[in-house]
């Protein structure tokens, strides 16, 4: 996940330090929350110190970041078991999905060695037992998960090639747009009819839970 300007401007909520959860978190969260809060820090710190995440992004953990991936969650239903997170960088959104579907087997699917490496300690220190970290590109995995997620990794007609990839035959794909969503699907239909993905179209997540909520494009393969 790279910090997407478009992306982040359609996002904001509010400012809150890492350490102090907004009070939609609880109900959002549940029992993960104390999950949550432990990865709040560690993206706040060693995230930072990485070069992961922006300083500037750290008093907007929570409502710009958090939040906004833990409700995907609410589009994935009880029939899919395993989840692709393309270019999961800093874990968004794979990390905060592992967390709220324990019965997912989540991989995170990243090409850069120092994004795996602090991937793979957030997911001993949260003991995350359901993730696991690949190092490589979409384009070359072997990959065939019921589920493929992104957050700010390319434009929509870019990786719906790539998420075919990751994706079993009627697998589902949600990507997690900003407010160009509607104009990035008009844009992309033409490469979407060419790789015969069907019902796309942008959904939002978290409604009544969020607000602003999630904006994301949801597709399923051929």
């Amino acid at each position: 996940m790279a910090v997407d300007t478009d992306f982040v401007d359609d996002n904001v909520a509010g400012e809150t330090a890492p350490d102090v959860p907004p009070p939609a978190a609880t109900v959002v969260f549940g029992p993960a929350l104390g999950q949550a809060q432990a990865f709040a820090r560690m993206l706040a710190t060693q995230g930072v110190e990485r070069g992961l995440i922006g300083p500037r992004e750290v008093p907007r953990l929570w409502d710009r970041h958090l939040l906004n991936c833990a409700v995907v969650a609410d589009l994935i239903d009880s029939r899919y078991r395993t989840l692709a997170d393309i270019g999961s960088g800093a874990g968004l959104p794979g990390l905060v999905l592992a967390m709220m579907r324990p019965e997912l087997s989540v991989t995170l699917l990243e090409p850069m060695e120092r994004r795996c490496r602090f991937l793979s300690e957030c997911v001993a220190e949260l003991g995350l037992v359901n993730a696991s970290v690949l190092r490589g590109r979409a384009e070359e995995t072997v990959l065939r998960a019921d589920v493929a997620t992104a957050r700010a990794v390319a434009p929509l007609d870019r990786l719906a090639e790539m998420a075919v990839r990751v994706v079993r035959p009627g697998g589902m794909v949600l990507a997690i747009k900003g407010r160009q969503a509607a104009g990035e699907l008009r844009k992309a239909r033409p490469v979407l009819r060419r790789i015969g993905v069907r019902d796309a179209q942008v959904v939002r997540a978290g409604e009544g839970k969020v607000d602003p909520a999630t904006t994301v494009v949801r597709f399923f393969a051929r």
